[in-house]
């Protein structure tokens, strides 16, 4: 399948060597961005459409699955009625879809880019430097801070997961897709690929994965992906001898036509359990 080259922004640690962090509630006055301790740097990568090769790829193999389901609810404005609709159907499809036996979703976000706005908790836009949402420490807090005691500590002693639910919504994603970093083309040294960096609360902190540059990591992505299309990506896995995580990224694809809308995505947050 056909492959488009561009610059995607990996982590580059701070230089005096202490713990990288970055700060959900705090802006950097000089940038207008999330204060933070370490810097980034860009890097041409080819990435790999898989359209019509979409089988090759799994959760457990690769960090992330595709799939074709449509949504019943496909209005995506309304949070409450995203609850009481989407949720249900995003957690029948995980578990028809991996077999698992139990799926607590803990949160959402929709992102709807507008060029040369900020992010902001007001207004989500996409993400465009290369991360994973969860550590497996970060994993494992979940697990605790969402379900009570007894039972997070039986849950923990078990397979579980932190899976994310990414869809298009309103029309296809040609605008800045989202791709997704081969689990079998990174390295899994520790301190080699990735850096666990600190995501700063005003009342907790919790831990990210960023990526640092690596020429030998493999990037796939499937090209205009359309709202009845879905795809399932690893945060954290707590079975041995599987794909652990993706690194995933938003990306500017130099083949998007130019009159396509800008980017409209809901992502839903799971814990994934299996008995």
């Amino acid at each position: 399948m056909p492959s488009v080259f561009s610059s995607l922004r990996y982590f580059l640690p701070p230089e005096d060597g202490t713990r990288p962090y970055l700060s959900t509630y705090k802006v950097d006055p000089a940038t207008g961005e999330a204060e933070k301790n370490f810097a980034e740097a860009w890097y041409k990568m080819e990435i790999e459409d898989i359209r019509g090769k979409e089988e090759e790829y799994t959760l457990d193999t690769n960090g992330f699955q595709l799939y074709k389901r449509p949504s019943k609810h496909t209005e995506f404005v309304d949070d409450a009625e995203i609850r009481e609709e989407y949720y249900p159907e995003c957690i029948q499809f995980i578990k028809d879809l991996t077999g698992a036996s139990e799926v607590l979703i803990f949160d959402h976000t929709i992102r709807r880019r507008k060029p040369g706005q900020k992010d902001s908790a007001e207004a989500r836009q996409p993400v465009p430097s290369v991360h994973v949402d969860q550590t497996a420490k970060a994993s494992r807090n979940r697990v605790y801070r969402h379900l009570p005691a007894s039972e997070a500590e039986k849950r923990v002693q078990g397979r579980y997961q932190i899976i994310n639910l990414w869809r298009p919504i309103g029309h296809p994603a040609f605008d800045y897709p989202l791709a997704f970093c081969d689990w079998t083309s990174t390295n899994k040294e520790e301190g080699a690929d990735f850096a666990p960096t600190a995501l700063k609360y005003p009342d907790y902190d919790g831990e990210i994965m960023n990526v640092k540059f690596n020429p030998e990591h493999k990037w796939k992505y499937w090209k205009g992906m359309t709202p009845e299309e879905f795809v399932l990506i690893k945060c954290a896995d707590s079975k041995e001898g599987v794909a652990e995580f993706t690194p995933h990224t938003s990306f500017e694809d130099p083949s998007t036509p130019p009159s396509a809308p800008y980017r409209q995505s809901i992502e839903v947050r799971t814990l994934v359990f299996y008995d």
